[in-house]
C-alpha cells in the first residue's frame, strides 16, 4: 500500500472534541480514493494531518511503510502533493506558476531542468499556449488545470485532491475528473480526493471512505455504495439505480 492510516485521532485542542475519532485508512498505486461525508465530517482535516499542516493526537500514517510524520516537509513534498479547491497562485505567469512545484528540488533559482520539466508539463496537459498568460486571466476550469500541472511537476507518487470540482461547470468538473484518472492510470500515482458529488464519485473512483462524525463508516469498492449507506452517512432520502450498468444517485 502506498497511503495506510491506523487508527488515526484529531483534535484541534486537548480540550475541544476530536474531529477524527480512529480513522483507517489504505489506497494502492493508481488508484483514486474518495473521501464522502457531510461538510465538517472531518475530510479537509484528514488531508491536513497527510500533509503535515497539523500533527496527530494519536495513531500513524504510513506512506510506502514509513512514517509519514517523521518525514521532513521539503522531502514529502516530493512524494506528495496538494490541489485544493481554490489555489492561490499570484500575479504570475501559468509557467511561473508551474515552476513553482519544482522548489522542493531548488534553492532560490530554478535551474534549467526544472523549467525543461515545467515546459514539458505544460506540453503534456496541452497547456503549451497558456504559458504566457496571467493566471488571473484563465477560467475557472483553466486555474484547476494550472493547479494539477504545478502539483504534476512535483514528480509526487500521491496526490491529494480536496474538491477539485467545487465551482466549476459542469464541462470543467467532468474535465478535471477525467484528467484526475488519467494521472491514476498513466503514472501510477495514487490520488485521495473529497468529492461533494457521489455520482462524480463513481465515475472516478476505485475506492469509497465514507465519513461520518470523524470515523470512516464504511470503506471499499463501488460495490458497497448503497442507499442505506448514503442516506446513514448524508442523513438524507436518496434514490439509488443502474443505468447502463452503472449506479446512479438520485436525490428525492
Amino acid at each position: 500500500m502506498i497511503l495506510e492510516i491506523k487508527d488515526l485521532r484529531f483534535g484541534y485542542s486537548k480540550r475541544s472534541p476530536l474531529v477524527l475519532d480512529g480513522v483507517n485508512l489504505e489506497l494502492d498505486k493508481g488508484e483514486i480514493g474518495v473521501l464522502l461525508g457531510k461538510n465538517g465530517s472531518g475530510k479537509t482535516t484528514l488531508f491536513k494531518n497527510i500533509l503535515g499542516l497539523v500533527k496527530p493526537a494519536s495513531g500513524n500514517i504510513l506512506f510506502k511503510g514509513k512514517d509519514l510524520l517523521k518525514i521532513k516537509g521539503n522531502e514529502r513534498a516530493k512524494h506528495i502533493s496538494y490541489v485544493p479547491q481554490n489555489a492561490e497562485f499570484g500575479s504570475l505567469s501559468v509557467f511561473d506558476t508551474v515552476l513553482m512545484g519544482r522548489m522542493p528540488y531548488f534553492g532560490l533559482r530554478s535551474g534549467s531542468s526544472d523549467e525543461e520539466k515545467t515546459a514539458e508539463m505544460l506540453k503534456e496537459m496541452g497547456m503549451e499556449h497558456l504559458a504566457s498568460r496571467n493566471v488571473e486571466e484563465l477560467s475557472g476550469g483553466e486555474r484547476q488545470k494550472t493547479a494539477i500541472a504545478r502539483a504534476l511537476v512535483q514528480e509526487p507518487e500521491f496526490m491529494i485532491f480536496d474538491e477539485p470540482t467545487g465551482n466549476l461547470d459542469i464541462a470543467n468538473e467532468q474535465l478535471i475528473l477525467k484528467e484526475a484518472g488519467r494521472v491514476a492510470k498513466e503514472k501510477g500515482i495514487g490520488i485521495l480526493t473529497s468529492l461533494h458529488d457521489i455520482n462524480q464519485a463513481l465515475a472516478v473512483g476505485d475506492r469509497f471512505f465514507f465519513l461520518k462524525n470523524g470515523r470512516i463508516l464504511y470503506s471499499g469498492d463501488s460495490s458497497i455504495v448503497s442507499k442505506e449507506i448514503i442516506e446513514d452517512v448524508f442523513d438524507a432520502k436518496v434514490n439509488l439505480i443502474e443505468h447502463e450498468g452503472k449506479k446512479v444517485v438520485l436525490n428525492y
